[in-house]
């Protein structure tokens, strides 16, 4: 016989009439306006609560999927249990999920292929009323169509390396998408909610695998997920992050969700030989100029290039061996020969960045250098509100410097993956600057610009033009 598991959130997290339904998720989806990543994605993180709330967060990691529908043909669902207590990770026994806009069948294959793992267990009583998987669903019928099986695992009490290992087993290739399905913190005040959901997705951002539940309801299956992430050489990106007191709630207790895609290094992020070799020039003066004022005598060879000796402007960024900033000094403007920029602002931020005790020998092999290599700055055009100014910025893309009567900062485009929303961005430039968040005047000026990133491993470029 074909068991059939029915929607059971219908009707309360998400419309129950299928015309409903289907608007509702297009101006879900619709709302995105992130361009698509240029390599397909692996790994989405999404929210769970009623779609009012948190659908068009979900809505911005899902949108990601679109020009990569046809390709898809699993997809595994990780999210946590809200009302069975499970140990480990629980498949369903049935044969198909329902929901107002069909039916989608379990890959059985998939299941069997995980049936000995001793941390999956067989429960469809954990699944019968769980909504953290089931208002994935309808996303992922909109975008993907009838094509797809899916394997949704509801996962209780399980450590990183048991959910890593289901994972591993179903990891597949361009067929299978993985989606976590995980809320942030919950119930606090609307400031302290932005403030500890900040924290919790720069964390995301940088592969963190230590969430707790108060950080992330769905901290088991996120660690896991990260931790395969890792070995696998995936990178994090922020599409989103909201609480419910920004959507459909009050702002005295409110709920954090976040929206996350997860892929592996683009293809079109693969430099020309001749970028790689500028890349490689500068790392590797970075790091000498460091080591050399440590006292080390160790260093590596320094390659030549002809833009060495070209004005240029560059920031760089030393962070430790877990991810966090560890200093980041630069110039916006092109003052000095590049190979001088690169060495003084290399030293700057190993020991004079003030917020940072400078750098100790002990330190520096676990130490990861980054460069930017800054393009000319771009003012924009003057903007009648400050809601006009934001809409001119580009996220992911622009870096941005703000300036008012002698107050100045800036942020690397890199920082996008921290501050999505222009709202916030600008909110923090702001902030850096010394002026309130929410400060605007008519003579407050912004500037964009791009830049070459270049990365430690093996002098690497990834280019955010």
């Amino acid at each position: 016989m074909f068991a059939i598991r029915p929607a059971a959130v219908a009707g309360m997290f998400y419309p129950a009439d299928d015309a409903a339904l289907r608007s509702q998720l297009r101006d879900c989806l619709e709302a995105s306006a992130l361009p698509a990543s240029d390599v397909q994605p692996k790994l989405l993180i999404v929210p769970h609560a009623g779609y009012v709330y948190s659908g068009a967060v979900a809505g911005r990691a899902y949108a990601q999927m679109a020009p990569w529908a046809s390709k898809i043909r699993r997809v595994v669902l990780l999210g946590p249990t809200h009302r069975v207590r499970v140990d480990g990770l629980a498949v369903p026994t049935v044969d198909a999920f329902e929901t107002p806009l069909g039916r989608i069948c379990i890959d059985r294959a998939a299941r069997d292929s995980i049936a000995a793992l001793p941390q999956v267990v067989r429960s469809d009583r954990a699944h019968a009323q769980e909504h953290s998987l089931e208002v994935q669903l309808p996303f992922l019928q909109a975008v993907l169509g009838d094509s797809f099986e899916l394997l949704p695992l509801a996962v209780g009490n399980a450590d990183p390396e048991q959910v890593a290992e289901v994972i591993e087993r179903l990891w597949g290739g361009d067929e299978t998408l993985i989606v976590i399905s995980t809320d942030l913190s919950h119930y606090l005040p609307y400031d302290d909610a932005r403030t500890t959901d900040r924290m919790t997705t720069a964390r995301m951002v940088d592969l963190a695998t230590d969430f707790d539940p108060f950080e992330a309801c769905g901290a088991h299956a996120l660690n896991g997920a990260m931790l395969a992430a890792r070995r696998h050489g995936l990178h994090a990106q922020l599409l989103d992050l909201r609480n419910s007191g920004d959507t459909a709630g009050d702002r005295q207790r409110v709920v954090g969700y976040a929206a996350l895609v997860l892929t592996g290094p683009l293809e079109q992020e693969k430099p020309a030989d001749d970028q790689q070799q500028l890349g490689a020039a500068l790392l590797s003066r970075a790091r000498n100029t460091i080591s050399q004022r440590l006292g080390l005598q160790s260093l590596e060879a320094e390659p030549p290039h002809p833009s060495l000796g070209i004005a240029g402007a560059t920031f760089v960024t030393l962070r430790d061996a877990a991810g966090e900033l560890r200093g980041c000094i630069g110039r916006l403007e092109a003052t000095a020969a590049l190979e001088d920029d690169v060495r003084r602002n290399a030293a700057a931020a190993a020991f004079d960045d003030p917020r940072f005790a400078p750098l100790r020998a002990e330190e520096w092999p676990g130490i990861a250098v980054e460069i930017s290599l800054l393009e000319p700055a771009e003012a924009l055009p003057p903007a009648p509100s400050r809601d006009a100014v934001l809409r001119q910025l580009q996220p992911h893309r622009d870096g941005v410097i703000l300036e008012w009567r002698g107050h100045r900062s800036t942020f690397l485009p890199q920082v996008w993956r921290q501050l999505p929303q222009p709202q916030d961005f600008v909110s923090e430039l702001l902030r850096k600057a010394g002026l309130p968040a929410d400060f605007w005047a008519a003579d407050v000026q912004l500037k964009t610009y791009r830049v070459r990133h270049y990365a430690d491993a093996g002098g690497t470029l990834r280019s955010l033009q």
